[in-house]
């Protein structure tokens, strides 16, 4: 790729195969001289920009086959007056919309815009109402949207077709922000305006390379596109310790043990192969407590959100739901794997709002009409476990356990000497076959081969 912006269509011949691209015809939109204000020289602003880019307007709009999938791609050209939205670049992203709709297609915009054209002043700026409605239609379609960010992507381009996309992809170095370096305050930091820190902050998922852009684009558009079954996802084996444990206590330390295998390694032997969504788009990430994203399972999407074995933080939770969501609204089944001993619960996540992002899964998992499956691989711990186990379809491993609170804190609570905390375990009946004896799990699952362990007859 040149080192200079590439162009709309560059950016179209890099991430589409060779020869799938079809321009749709644009709307044809008459209008006075010098545009909707009359701005003297406008006129003459466009035939420049057009001469230079040979583009008639600041988006190139079609269809393609990216990586063996169609979609309808949205491609910015910087050089037109800064990539800038107009009435007629409006007219264009409604057009693709619309068209994406009726074909049932995929929308990837390819973003590099400086934001509202001036010379169209407040006509200019509420074409972002225009495409802001154009998402929304479609998200109610079921169709996914799929967002790359080029260098730069602010103002309102950014807020509606790149922050309300279901997947945002970067590329590196890119300039990302509302705020464009010209109107930002003077002492701002410019790290703070790119794609690595919009990543970091969660509200991107990826920085990808241009070289990897179309296979990374292709996997997604896979996983995104292809139609729910409306089956429930298949519950994964067991990968750990087949027996049973024989004490409360044993059931907690089994759990506990760094041996065990964790969510990784069951995403890894379930999933032909996955990607990973990352952020709650509001500020946070939790990368090290949840796993969230799509997987390919028997030819089909299944949507993951995979607690590690560390306490849950609110960016997290607020990370799974949002995929939970997603998923519903693409109708694709989901599959929650239970591992913390509860829900981070120091200052800083309550200040970041712990209650209202577990609640936020509560109700995803609640109300989602797709089938969700849970699999408890390690400690449930509490109500930040809880929120994650589908009602009436939640399955346990021999290696696991579930409470209402940890041994040693309720132990606590009931003012117990430390030495009663093994039998306080007990009490507590937290292991896989006290929760299927008290109707609470479906089953115990067995390694690959096994028969798992059901309820008994009434």
């Amino acid at each position: 790729m040149p080192d200079r912006r590439p162009s709309a269509r560059e950016m179209l011949a890099l991430v589409t195969d060779h020869g799938t691209f079809a321009e749709l015809p644009p709307p044809v939109r008459e209008s006075g001289p010098d545009g909707p204000l009359a701005w003297q020289g406008y006129d003459a602003s466009r035939a420049r920009a057009t001469e230079r880019t040979g583009e008639e307007e600041s988006v190139v709009c079609g269809t393609a086959a990216v990586a063996g999938t169609r979609a309808v791609l949205i491609a910015f050209e910087f050089g037109f007056l800064g990539g800038s939205l107009g009435e007629r670049t409006g007219d264009r992203l409604a057009g693709a919309y619309t068209y994406a709709r009726e074909h049932r297609l995929p929308v990837v915009p390819l973003i590099a815009t400086g934001g509202s054209r001036m010379q169209e002043g407040m006509v200019a700026l509420t074409q972002l109402q225009r495409v802001a409605r154009q998402s929304a239609l479609t998200r109610e379609a079921g169709l996914p949207q799929i967002a790359v960010l080029r260098d730069p992507t602010t103002g309102g381009g950014w807020a509606t077709l790149g922050a309300g996309a279901d997947v945002i992809l970067a590329l590196p170095g890119a300039q990302v922000g509302f705020a464009g370096s010209r109107v930002r305050p003077a002492d701002a930091d410019p790290a703070a305006y790119t794609a690595e820190a919009q990543v970091a902050a969660g509200s991107a998922d990826a920085v990808v390379r241009a070289e990897d852009l179309k296979e990374v684009l292709g996997v997604w558009l896979r996983l995104l596109s292809r139609p729910g079954l409306g089956t429930a996802a298949p519950v994964p084996p067991a990968l750990g310790a087949p027996g049973l444990p024989a004490t409360g206590w044993v059931a907690v330390q089994r759990a506990r043990t760094p041996e065990r295998p964790r969510a990784q390694t069951y995403l890894d032997a379930y999933f032909a192969h996955h990607a990973l969504l990352s952020g709650d788009r509001c500020g946070g990430r939790d990368p090290d407590g949840i796993l969230c994203g799509f997987g390919e399972r028997d030819g089909r999407t299944v949507a993951f959100a995979a607690q590690t074995g560390t306490g849950t933080r609110p960016a997290g939770y607020r990370t799974a739901a949002r995929v939970i969501r997603l998923a519903d609204r693409l109708g694709m089944p989901v599959l929650t794997l239970v591992d913390t001993p509860g829900a981070a619960n120091d200052a800083a996540a309550e200040r970041q709002g712990a209650g209202a992002a577990i609640a936020e899964v509560f109700g995803a998992v609640a109300g989602a009409r797709v089938p969700v499956t849970t699999l408890v691989i390690g400690e449930g711990g509490s109500g930040g476990a809880l929120a994650l186990a589908a009602p009436g379809n939640t399955w346990a491993t021999p290696d696991s356990y579930f409470s209402v609170i940890a041994p040693e804190l309720a132990a606590a609570i009931l003012k117990r000497a430390p030495d009663r905390v093994e039998a306080t375990a007990d009490q507590l009946r937290v292991r896989p076959q006290d929760l299927l004896e008290l109707g609470l799990i479906r089953g115990i699952v067995a390694p690959t081969g096994e028969a798992p362990t059901s309820p008994p007859p009434p």
